[in-house]
């Protein structure tokens, strides 16, 4: 199956800048060292089994029109299967180091817990045969707790408690089996953890019942010895009107109140955070700064449209920007860039997928080269230093160290006429396209 769907199609290789092959990298040279490592250890791609294996195509006017062989039969269990071997197949032809999914996207919904459970368990095997042999490793699982009809009005933040009890049981076997496969990361993504009406419902009981969730998984975390982090994506709305995770700063006072910070981190993606109304780069700056960052879905939205269209990250300017701020951090630790990302409906043929990647693989691949520059130059950092430069003073040093009063700041006052000064946004503008 799997080598009949990507039928004559060879392993993509690095082919340098002039190459004019859409199954070939341009940029993306594994082994070039970029700033002390490696560029695939920088990039950590994870192939997303969701989007890649799974989607058929729909959208909500419209039926499949990706028409997987694995996807056309009646034994549920053969289809995932078969879908397992293409998916390590694509893995192969893209010498991708990680994959995610979630636990339906490879194993199918039984008649009980139960059922599924082993179902889970039964696909699980065959990744690990095949991980023994293979280069790819897991960054990420997780639980979908949003697409069954029990979960409409959420899971962890359910009315009704026996969801809420499923929940821990579905979410159970998924942090087992991502534990199982040396997963990096365990991801929560609230897909329906949020309300469509305020009429029917209680916020504060909701956000009691999310916070009383995690800590639960997080405990289960450290009983069995899972060393990765918990993963939260924020997205503000769509499938809910709100949903309780709605940005990195709302995730952050969240885990804040709950006591939570120290075991739980952020996964975030381009697209939901335009749908908050920020712009990708400031949320993964505000992540940093609170010390929250974890891990990158690597998409885009369309600026267009009002919903989460899932598009393949090609801006390469503002792929730069998100490297940039990795690559002054040190870089990944756990996470990794996740293509959590859908071809277009229209875009039909295998090669259609694996030349997506490539493409978006590239401009990443891109950006870093540009980030690594920028940060050798000091092309923005130089500047932001600049500017705040007067409060590297003693004085202002010690008004932020909490060692002078509002009195004694207020009397300083006195004898200041501060004049403001350029913020040399044009510039810097200008800038970060010579880079770009």
């Amino acid at each position: 199956m799997s080598k009949e769907f990507f039928a004559g199609i060879e392993p993509v290789r690095y082919e340098g800048p002039d190459s004019t092959n859409p199954l070939g990298f341009r940029f993306y040279d594994k082994d070039r060292m970029v700033a002390g490592r490696r560029m695939e250890d920088h990039l950590r791609f994870a192939i997303a089994y969701w989007h890649s294996f799974t989607w058929p195509g729909t959208d909500p006017f419209g039926g499949e029109t990706l028409l997987r062989p694995w996807m056309q039969g009646d034994d549920a269990m053969a289809m995932a299967r078969q879908k397992a071997d293409v998916a390590f197949r694509m893995f192969e032809l893209l010498d991708a180091p990680f994959f995610a999914f979630h636990d339906r996207d490879v194993a199918p919904e039984g008649r009980n817990l139960s059922e599924s459970i082993d179902n889970l368990n039964a696909i699980a095997d065959i990744f690990e045969a095949k991980m023994e042999t293979a280069k790819v490793r897991l960054l990420w699982g997780t639980a979908n707790m949003f697409g069954h009809r029990r979960f409409m009005s959420g899971a962890a933040t359910n009315p009704d408690p026996e969801v809420f009890t499923y929940a821990c049981g579905q979410v159970k076997a998924a942090m087992d089996v991502t534990h199982r496969l040396n997963g990096q990361n365990y991801v929560c993504w609230g897909g329906r953890e949020g309300y469509e009406t305020l009429l029917n419902t209680n916020v504060k009981q909701e956000l009691d019942q999310l916070g009383r969730f995690l800590s639960m998984l997080v405990d289960y975390k450290h009983k069995i010895g899972f060393k990765g982090p918990i993963l939260i994506e924020p997205k503000p709305k769509e499938p809910t009107k709100h949903q309780y995770d709605f940005d990195v700063a709302t995730v952050y006072g969240f885990l804040e109140r709950y006591d939570l910070l120290k075991d739980v981190k952020l996964n975030i993606e381009q697209n939901h955070a335009i749908l908050a109304g920020h712009s990708f780069d400031h949320e993964v700056r505000l992540a940093y700064a609170m010390s929250v960052f974890g891990s990158i879905d690597i998409n885009r939205g369309d600026d267009l449209l009002g919903w989460d269209t899932d598009q393949f990250g090609m801006n390469v300017q503002e792929i730069t920007l998100l490297m940039h701020e990795i690559l002054k951090h040190g870089g990944f630790e756990t996470g990794g860039l996740n293509f959590d990302a859908k071809i277009r409906r229209q875009s039909i043929d295998p090669q259609d997928l694996l030349i997506a990647h490539v493409a978006s693989m590239d401009a990443c691949a891109r950006g870093l080269l540009a980030a690594e520059k920028m940060l050798d130059e000091k092309a923005l950092e130089g500047p932001i230093v600049d500017r705040y430069a007067g409060w590297n003073t003693s004085e202002a040093k010690a008004i932020l160290a909490g060692e002078r009063s509002l009195e004694q700041v207020a009397g300083a006052a006195l004898s200041l006429d501060p004049q403001p000064r350029s913020g040399r946004q044009e510039y810097l503008e200008g800038v970060l396209n010579r880079y770009t």
